[in-house]
């Protein structure tokens, strides 16, 4: 090989590593010179939307979530039915469930009259929203790259298809997960989310009248809760302290306490039990552990450079 040939290769490697390297155009700094508020302004109103209603933490960590599981981290979940958008709000996981939408438009709001203009994108602001959620109920920060942009649809088709349900065996769990990019480990450390927030009496119902791995007298308890009939939307916490990001959730699973059945299955397998021994011993393992799920969760299928838009109102898309 000639000296030319050999300095091609060199130039060819060290631009492929810079590209591999780059997250698809992601900074942690991205706003901080067109809008160095733009950060601090998300994090106070989080701050005071979970300081009135600290359950609100746990609905928009989740909204994170069911966006990311749809096509991406694209804000899709935010829009609202039009006749040309199928909304994912009225699908089975996300109505008359996902909640936080009024939190978000606020923080919409707000942060674009202190950018002065729509310059942060609703994608970002959902990936901020859980993470400033996540440090306001006690639990791990992260780093978030930013620099997502929107999208202009949204598929409730999708949503049905991709969101995880709380009736899933693990196998269906593993592969849902690995449908998303995401391993048995990323399962077990975003389940974990679940130390925050509460279920409805019809996700569990079938476990406590019907389930053997339940502890009977948790069972018992959550019977007084969920009637056999009725009381649908009545609610439980999904660990002993909703409101607090710890290690209770495992704990729970180990006890047979967990509430939903996508929860308990967990210690059916050899290494997502390990994964709970291990987190429930470790708090401070599975804080680090978890925000590096997450981070990694937040990079699903992004749209970026001039890709997808910045909308002006998270819940419709800007006007062509």
């Amino acid at each position: 090989m000639n000296i030319i040939s050999l300095l091609a290769l060199f130039v060819f490697l060290i631009f492929t590593v810079a590209t591999a390297s780059s997250d698809s155009g992601l900074s942690t700094k991205y706003y901080d010179r067109v809008c160095p508020q733009a950060l601090p302004t998300i994090k106070r109103v989080v701050e005071d939307a979970v300081a009135q209603e600290r359950r609100m933490g746990a609905s928009l960590l989740r909204l994170h979530f069911h966006d990311c599981f749809v096509n991406g981290c694209d804000a899709s979940v935010l829009l609202d039915q039009t006749s040309t958008i199928d909304s994912e709000k009225n699908a089975l996981a996300n109505a008359n469930s996902a909640r936080g939408f009024e939190v978000i438009d606020r923080i919409k709001s707000e942060v674009d009259k202190i950018c002065g203009r729509p310059i942060v994108s609703c994608a970002d602001i959902l990936t901020l929203v859980a993470r400033d959620s996540v440090v306001a109920l006690g639990g791990p920060s992260w780093k978030v790259k930013l620099g997502r942009r929107d999208s202009t649809t949204a598929s409730r088709a999708t949503a049905n298809a991709n969101l995880p349900s709380p009736f899933m065996d693990l196998p269906a769990l593993i592969k849902n997960f690995k449908d998303q990019g995401l391993d048995e480990k990323d399962l077990v450390l975003l389940s974990g989310a679940h130390t925050l927030g509460f279920a409805q009496c019809f996700t569990f119902r079938d476990r406590i009248y019907n389930d053997t791995n339940i502890d009977p007298a948790f069972a018992g308890h959550l019977r007084t809760i969920c009637p056999r009939v009725g009381g649908d939307s009545n609610l439980a916490p999904l660990d002993p302290t909703p409101s607090s990001f710890d290690t209770k959730y495992f704990n729970n699973l180990i006890r047979k306490r967990g509430v939903l059945i996508s929860d308990q299955v967990l210690l059916n397998g050899r290494k997502t039990n390990e994964l709970v021994s291990e987190y429930n011993e470790d708090k401070t393992k599975f804080f680090k552990d978890f925000s590096k799920s997450m981070i990694k969760m937040g990079k699903i299928d992004l749209l970026t450079g001039n890709r997808g838009q910045v909308r002006h109102n998270c819940r419709r898309v800007n006007s062509q």
